[in-house]
């Protein structure tokens, strides 16, 4: 698989982010778990975001101790009104998803590649160049924001976005729990073209996939993508198994994908 890194960050040792603001910790102790190395990079009324000496992790502050939640203002009324919220726009969300008309999806390359049933991954158009069942596009890395994930013999779901996208920031839950359920056999990266510090001002929705910047857009403009979110699945031989707005890719079409293109 094919992953142009034109600028590698060294992020293991500078701690994964640059500014004198990030407040430095030798330990954080979330519930029983402990974490050593902690830079925290921001902090929203229900989460500290982090990066810590292995990779980027976040933690409810509900599960920070009691000393540490006063450190970091920890306010349980503003997180459950927060928490709400979040839950109001994700359920929004989902049910315009499955409301939503299902115009003809493009057809593939290869008409004679087996297709995935509707009823797996739902009919669906998609606002770029088609690369179904070919030979992924090259995927240009400037920055990774965490750590690179290791993709050799998984599938990896790239997805293309941007803070300021709506949609975009409605998929990022679907993913995290594709990425959660699937991990040891599923990459998932997300890739900007915005300039680093805006995506890391952006703390909620949390991202628990790898992150990556091209400020220049080269995978973008390789697609030809007229409309974000944009996702393919790339399997690990090198060819896209699915493109299209991410939450078309459900558990089940991705469970089928991996059965059937797994080496």
């Amino acid at each position: 698989m094919r992953f142009a890194t034109l600028v590698w960050a060294g992020l293991l040792a500078t701690g994964g982010l640059a500014g004198a603001q990030d407040e430095r910790l030798a330990t954080l102790k979330v519930g029983t778990e402990v974490y050593t190395n902690v830079t925290v990079t921001s902090v929203s009324a229900t989460h500290l975001y982090f990066t810590y000496n292995r990779s980027m992790g976040s933690a409810k502050l509900a599960d920070l101790e009691p000393s540490m939640q006063q450190h970091f203002r920890f306010d349980p009324a503003k997180a459950a009104a927060k928490s709400a919220k979040q839950a109001r726009e994700n359920a929004l969300y989902n049910d315009a998803a499955r409301k939503a008309p299902a115009p003809k999806r493009q057809v593939a390359a290869d008409p004679t590649e087996p297709r995935v049933s509707g009823e797996e991954i739902p009919a669906h158009s998609i606002h770029a160049k088609s690369v179904l069942n070919q030979p992924a596009p090259q995927v240009v890395i400037e920055k990774w924001l965490t750590t690179a994930p290791d993709t050799q013999g998984k599938f990896v779901l790239v997805d293309i976005w941007a803070t300021w996208c709506g949609p975009c920031q409605r998929s990022i839950p679907h993913l995290n729990e594709l990425y959660a359920k699937y991990k040891d056999r599923l990459v998932v990266i997300g890739i900007s073209s915005e300039p680093e510090q805006d995506i890391r001002r952006m703390t909620e929705p949390r991202i628990e996939y790898a992150v990556a910047s091209d400020t220049q857009g080269r995978t973008s403009r390789a697609l030809e993508v007229k409309g974000i979110p944009h996702a393919f699945l790339i399997d690990p031989k090198g060819i896209v198994r699915f493109e299209g707005m991410p939450h078309y890719l459900t558990d089940k079409g991705l469970e089928t994908l991996m059965a059937r293109y797994t080496p």
